[in-house]
């Protein structure tokens, strides 16, 4: 392994860090974090590519290529059905206890992101995704927030 890759995989470390002490509504921690393998590297840009050619998405085929040449890849999600208990009301629902039955009922979707979700979650994956660029960046390392990356790790991970 040569000096550039170990270096942008001790980076991946950091963005992963920097994802986790991220500030969280109420102090929760519902980021999920995760540093792909070589191996789930390519099962990613491979299943990218197949999604994006059979759904007719270009962009999706080119950020298999993207994917597929890089020497880590961070997946940093979050756990959009855990409610902050505020009853802000920003995700549709009256309070968190209607969110949470609408949630156990909701149904199957074929799309790539189900919901319902926590705004406020939602805004902590935000937050998180931002110390996690702004630690790559700092360290002069190029880095994407990729959509199509969270859906296609969403079915294979």
């Amino acid at each position: 392994m040569t000096v550039d890759k170990k270096a942008v995989i001790t980076v991946a470390g950091l963005m992963e860090l920097a994802a986790r002490t991220a500030p969280k509504a109420r102090g929760v921690d519902t980021i999920l974090v995760r540093i792909l393998t070589r191996k789930e590297i390519k099962t990613l840009a491979d299943y990218l590519a197949e999604s994006g050619e059979r759904r007719k998405i270009d962009f999706f085929v080119r950020d298999a290529k993207n994917i597929a040449a890089c020497d880590a890849c961070v997946i940093i999600g979050v756990k959009g059905n855990s409610v902050a208990g505020v009853n802000c009301g920003a995700c549709g629902y009256a309070d968190c206890e209607e969110f949470t039955r609408e949630y156990k009922t909701r149904k199957k979707r074929t799309t790539d992101f189900s919901g319902p979700n926590c705004s406020i979650r939602m805004a902590d994956l935000g937050i998180a995704l931002g110390s996690a660029v702004k630690t790559a960046q700092i360290h002069n390392v190029d880095n994407r927030i990729m959509y199509s990356a969270g859906a296609a790790a969403k079915h294979i991970l």
